[in-house]
């Protein structure tokens, strides 16, 4: 019973030991020297300059879910597009409903001013 498990403990042991001399070549040929902006703290692209607790501007939020219709919208269409022979009719239904919930959360994103990168 045990056989079996030798490929995998043989695995994780090959996996350790690269793990282990990966990170023993970083701290043996690095550099080591660390600057100002490399130990600054990064977390939106700008300084903090008030307290952790501030309120982000709501463009940020739009500027996000922006993002996520249009990373859905591409991430739905190539496997649709892909199968259409075999979908039919409902399949090209059921598309053009999503692709219009998706324009509508567009124009709604429109209108809040998201586009505008002032």
């Amino acid at each position: 019973m045990l056989q079996n498990y030798v490929p995998v403990l043989i695995f994780l042991g090959v996996a350790t030991g690269i793990g282990v001399l990966l990170l023993a070549l970083g701290f043996l040929f690095g550099s080591g020297s660390k600057d100002d902006n490399k130990l600054s703290p990064y977390e939106c692209g700008f300084e903090a300059f008030e307290e952790s607790r501030m309120k982000f501007d709501v463009r940020y939020y739009l500027v996000a879910i922006l993002f996520i219709i249009f990373d859905l919208e591409i991430a739905f269409l190539f496997p649709w597009a892909v199968s259409l022979d075999t979908v039919g009719g409902f399949g090209l239904i059921a598309m053009g409903i999503f692709l219009a919930v998706l324009v509508v959360g567009f124009i709604y994103e429109w209108k809040k001013g998201a586009l505008e990168w002032d």
